[in-house]
């Protein structure tokens, strides 16, 4: 068994600010003493690797929060690799693209796209690679609904994969890394966001377990 992990770390710092100030604190326990280092955090919640629910958008909510999603839907999931490789600039990624490279059926209810191959999601032009609106509804119709990709809207030629996931009950990851070391077609993902009560958007760690080959 082998572990990927596909979690982006949150640096320390976002948009110019510290994401965690340090607070030193001195301590007296009877005869001892000491200085403990409180930490706290000052970021958005798309900082590092995060997981979207349904409720990311106020008009596709289903309840769905982070502080009480069944744990066994997030847990060691039997999740399908999609392998592309699309460079920047590439455009709209199809449902046939995906159909051709997808390894069969679904395993599972989760998916992984690695679009990019190599090349991480910052490391080509923003959204210049993206989804069309007929591969959200394909990811759908197959039974996803947790998805992991490297790639997802466009800006300038927008798609509604995010409503179309959300309303169809589609958690998503977005910003993961290293999916190009995803060596197998059928992994076991997990997803684990910290128990934010009223939270639909949040940093996670993600990681996949490869099986020996």
């Amino acid at each position: 068994m082998r572990l990927v992990d596909l979690t982006l770390p949150i640096e320390k710092e976002q948009k110019g600010r510290p994401t965690a100030d340090l607070d030193r604190w001195t301590i007296t326990r009877g005869q001892s003493r000491y200085v403990a280092n409180v930490y706290h955090f000052r970021h958005d919640s798309m900082a590092g690797t995060y997981l979207d629910f349904p409720g990311h958008i106020e008009h596709t909510d289903d309840g769905a929060e982070a502080a009480d999603f069944p744990l066994e839907k997030l847990y060691r999931m039997p999740a399908t690799v999609i392998r592309l490789d699309c460079a920047g600039g590439t455009g709209k990624v199809h449902a046939g693209k995906l159909a051709a490279a997808c390894p069969g059926t679904f395993q599972g209810e989760a998916v992984i796209l690695n679009a990019l191959g190599g090349r991480r999601f910052d490391e080509v032009a923003f959204r210049s690679v993206y989804l069309g609106a007929d591969a959200a509804e394909w990811l759908i119709d197959g039974g996803a609904r947790l998805f992991v990709s490297d790639v997802y809207e466009s800006d300038e030629d927008p798609q509604g994969v995010f409503q179309a996931f959300f309303a169809a009950g589609v958690l998503t990851v977005c910003q993961p890394i290293n999916l190009d070391k995803l060596t197998s077609p059928k992994v076991k993902l997990t997803v684990l966001p910290l128990r934010f009560a009223g939270v639909t958007q949040l940093p996670c760690r993600i990681v996949a377990e490869l099986e020996d080959t």
